[in-house]
């Protein structure tokens, strides 16, 4: 049985055509791809490739200066964040969330709109394995070819389950049956129709904006097109720890906003989802307001509450209904 694809530069003694990390002792980060003859220079010195070439992963070399440096191949979340760009990278913090929270599976068909430079389309190869599908879609030329050539330097090579497609989603996604779409764009919002017509049902749509105005139109847009369920949005931040002897605290820098994630999952075909019971917040919506969100009408239909007419109704405008 053959390794999955890019199985075999992941494991074993470094090889030439290898990406290594080196690690100096101020904790810096230093990545190049080993090749026969070449030396590694640095301001504290340099060293031969050849003296990694063979050796095991974990070891440490010294330049002609003295310095040690710890050489480990580089994990894929310090590959993205490491590798050229063209456009922002999805950070692994939010790559994770991604991948557990849409509940990607090995073999799943996917498909993600907005590649960038390659940073989440390598996580979701990854994930997906060989016999998976993910079919991405770019508008930007330029941004496909750093993307391509950053998917293939991980993987050592073309990706059997990959095909990216330079244009818009919404004018080129012939795709059907897909399990789930990732969209990472500025307006998310333009591309449901054609993602409804692609989920099968109970498939997820995960969306990656920056904003909350992005945000905020984005579920109102999926709760108006009606083939959706209710869906959830957050963020994440990560926050690192010093640890050294008593001296246990946050370290003063974190990762904070870098965007919002919100899925919702795909209804059966036919299916009007459930009217929402809870009623909006005083004044969370203006008075001439006639989309999901407000006050439903004897047909089961939605529509705008006056703020003064909420807050009679409930007080303090977050009571449930019935």
């Amino acid at each position: 049985m053959s390794e999955p694809t890019g199985a075999a530069r992941r494991r074993g003694p470094f090889k030439v055509g290898d990406q290594v990390q080196l690690t100096d002792p101020k904790g810096r980060h230093y990545t190049f791809t080993l090749e026969e003859g070449k030396s590694f220079h640095t301001h504290k010195g340099a060293f031969p490739h050849d003296e990694l070439i063979g050796a095991p992963e974990g070891s440490v070399v010294r330049t002609t200066g003295n310095v040690a440096y710890l050489a480990l191949r580089p994990l894929l979340p310090d590959y993205v964040l490491s590798m050229p760009r063209g456009a922002a990278v999805v950070y692994p913090k939010d790559a994770g969330q991604i991948l557990a929270m849409a509940d990607i599976f090995p073999g799943a068909r996917v498909v993600e709109a907005g590649v960038g430079s390659g940073s989440l389309s390598s996580f979701l190869l990854r994930a997906i394995g060989d016999d998976g599908m993910l079919h991405s879609y770019e508008r930007r030329a330029d941004f496909a070819e750093i993307a391509t050539q950053n998917v293939e330097r991980y993987f050592g090579g073309p990706h059997p389950a990959w095909t990216l497609t330079v244009g818009d989603l919404q004018d080129n996604l012939s795709d059907a049956d897909v399990d789930r779409v990732i969209l990472d764009m500025l307006a998310p919002w333009e591309c449901l129709e054609a993602v409804s017509k692609a989920l099968v049902p109970g498939g997820i749509l995960c969306a990656y904006v920056a904003t909350t105005t992005q945000l905020a139109r984005t579920v109102e847009a999926i709760r108006e097109h009606g083939t959706f369920n209710e869906p959830s949005a957050w963020e994440t931040m990560v926050r690192t720890w010093h640890v050294e002897g008593l001296a246990v605290r946050p370290d003063h820098r974190m990762i904070g906003h870098t965007g919002f994630l919100l899925t919702a999952r795909r209804l059966a075909d036919g299916v009007e989802p459930p009217l929402r019971r809870r009623r909006p917040a005083k004044g969370a919506y203006g008075d001439d307001y006639t989309g999901p969100g407000g006050k439903a009408t004897p047909d089961g239909r939605e529509k705008a509450v006056p703020a003064k007419d909420r807050s009679a109704a409930s007080g303090d405008g977050s009571a449930e209904l019935g």
